[in-house]
């Protein structure tokens, strides 16, 4: 394999792009965010960048919350289109045709009523690093679609047919290649 030496850039990917709420009940607003990620699982921690222009940076700053929204392929289109408009000129739920309903743990911000997983996060820290500033923020409550969950009470991401951006695309998540583990486990003896 030959490789070529690249100057340096973002381009861990695919990525998981989110809509993001956030504002109030009374003015609701979403933004797609492509850098979005879990840093912690005690406490339950995710972090998301935004650019500090963006209408949404001073939303979330005032109220010191919001929600990412995991997107479907039913979904596509908004995330697209959420992340090329401005709340400062649109209002994207109603534009888009979707549903702001509250928070069950945030009390006033707004979660996604189409989307099937809801994470809602309470800001803990702003960094500013640059182009972006990076919220770090405790999820406090998590809203699962009960179509998700199985007989056993398991949740099952892959009936919510989830879509991730790779380099410019908007891409649906294919077949299943393995579990976590299951490289490492024993295989049954045969009798």
């Amino acid at each position: 394999m030959t490789k070529q030496s690249w100057k340096a850039g973002t381009l861990l990917n695919p990525e998981p792009p989110v809509l993001v709420s956030c504002g109030t009940m009374a003015a609701p607003n979403l933004l797609t965010i492509g850098w979005t990620g879990t840093i912690c699982t005690q406490p339950c921690m995710v972090s998301i960048s935004v650019r500090p222009e963006r209408f949404s940076h001073h939303l979330i700053e005032e109220s010191g919350c919001f929600v990412i929204n995991l997107p479907t392929e039913n979904l596509v289109r908004a995330v697209d289109w959420c992340g090329v408009r401005s709340g400062r000129e649109h209002d994207k739920f109603a534009e888009m045709g979707l549903h702001a309903e509250a928070s069950t743990v945030l009390e006033g911000c707004p979660v996604l009523a189409e989307s099937p997983l809801n994470l809602e996060c309470r800001v803990t820290q702003k960094i500013p690093l640059g182009t972006h500033d990076l919220f770090l923020a405790e999820v406090v409550g998590v809203d699962v679609d009960e179509s998700l969950i199985d007989e056993a009470g398991k949740l099952c991401l892959s009936r919510a047919h989830l879509i991730v951006y790779s380099h410019g695309d908007y891409l649906a998540l294919g077949r299943k290649l393995g579990s976590f583990g299951y490289s490492v486990r024993k295989k049954p003896h045969k009798r």
